[in-house]
């Protein structure tokens, strides 16, 4: 490579992962500010959460069409368009003052914020060498955008009211846009089509096996994550009310330490999967997942707590094996619409989750069988998962021809 090619594999490499931290941050936020928006709106927690559903929604649905244009378009056209429209939605949501503006701005960030996925990650993999730890470096920046919105959200709730939660992160990304569209400009960023280390495609049988195994998967692995989201500021403000004072800042400093903590062991969980057998660490990730999620339905005070960092660091641990299943089984010309196509499942009807926590809340008025429910749901994910072809992915690159 070229000293120009290798600076601009570092900077896309950079603003990828920046880009999944700003892809992430408007459900976390919305998801803390609904604390205030029940009283606010004089609406219960069912109502308010289910506010985000179509924003939520469109965030994944949307995906298949963002990955299919950076494929035949350009993957940093679409990233400019991914940072200031997100932007721009998450400012329209701090001006929104009613429930419909508030629920329509949020599905203009979904929109946009749909871009990310199939596009940054497919745009990751084409400069990674070792996949599994770029994806897992990748993956912790996924979550730093939870932990850093829920805290950020808590903090300008307390001091400055909810909409300055939108509207803080939003002029962010906004002007994180304008620099990354500046540096495509001057040439500092460049588009580059193919793998910069080329892999041997799998065999037509093993695709086609894996994808369907894939779809049960990722499907149960988006119902767990975006139940989860609204579930742990609600169950901390409920359940550790000793150790948050009754205060949504304290509750957001809380969910930041759940998602810190899964982000970190995210580097871990890339390391694994490209030491180890993607299908055996995918597995184990979802082996974990069920019975924490069994005993979260009944505990409460620091048992909570870890057992909140467990399971959510099993969920988001299985990304990094997920995405590099996805990048193994998938024709490198169609990545960014195959990673699309995975978010309809994770995000668009993985958002069902949300109703699911939203109205089984409301019905029960708690979460015991939400979490039972979600246990059973990671132990089919497990079952699915032993169907995978039983293929190490490789370790050594085709030479480029």
């Amino acid at each position: 490579m070229t000293r120009s090619e290798t600076l601009s594999a570092r900077l896309s490499l950079v603003f990828s992962c920046i880009g999944h931290s700003c892809s992430h941050l408007f459900g976390p936020i919305f998801f803390v500010v609904a604390l205030s928006l029940e009283k606010d709106l004089s609406m219960s927690h069912g109502d308010v959460v289910t506010l985000i559903v179509v924003g939520n929604v469109l965030f994944g649905v949307a995906a298949p069409l963002a990955g299919w244009i950076g494929d035949k378009w350009s993957s940093t056209g679409m990233m400019s368009l991914f940072f200031l429209g997100t932007g721009t939605g998450m400012v329209m949501t701090g001006l929104a003052s009613s429930p419909f503006m508030i629920a329509f701005s949020l599905a203009v960030t979904g929109l946009f914020s749909s871009i990310y996925h199939p596009v940054g990650i497919a745009w990751l993999v084409r400069h990674a060498v070792n996949r599994g730890a770029a994806l897992g470096v990748n993956g912790v920046f996924g979550s730093v955008g939870p932990a850093v919105a829920a805290i950020s959200a808590g903090a300008l709730i307390q001091w400055h009211g909810w909409p300055a939660a939108f509207l803080v992160p939003g002029i962010l990304i906004i002007a994180t846009g304008c620099l990354f569209f500046l540096l495509i400009r001057r040439r500092l960023i460049i588009e580059i089509k193919e793998d910069r280390v080329p892999m041997r495609p799998a065999p037509r049988k093993d695709m086609i096996r894996a994808f369907l195994v894939l779809a049960v998967t990722m499907l149960c692995t988006g119902l767990i994550y975006q139940a989860m989201q609204p579930a742990l500021p609600k169950a901390f403000s409920e359940r550790l009310s000793e150790l948050t004072n009754g205060g949504v800042f304290g509750v957001s400093v809380l969910v930041a330490l759940v998602y810190s903590v899964s982000g970190a062991m995210q580097i871990v969980a890339g390391r694994l999967a490209d030491k180890y057998p993607l299908k055996l660490v995918y597995t184990l990730a979802f082996a974990l997942q069920a019975p924490f999620l069994a005993l979260a339905a009944s505990l409460g005070g620091g048992a909570l707590i870890v057992v909140a960092v467990v399971m959510v660091s099993a969920n988001t641990g299985a990304l990094p094996a997920e995405n590099a299943l996805v990048a193994r089984y998938a024709p490198a010309q169609w990545r960014g619409l195959v990673f699309g196509l995975k978010y309809i499942l994770t995000i668009g009807i993985g958002s069902l989750g949300i109703f699911l926590e939203a109205k089984l809340y409301d019905y029960t008025g708690g979460f015991f069988w939400l979490f039972i429910i979600l246990g059973g749901v990671a132990a089919v994910a497990m079952a699915a998962s032993l169907l995978l072809p039983n293929e190490r992915v490789e370790t050594v690159p085709v030479a480029a021809e």
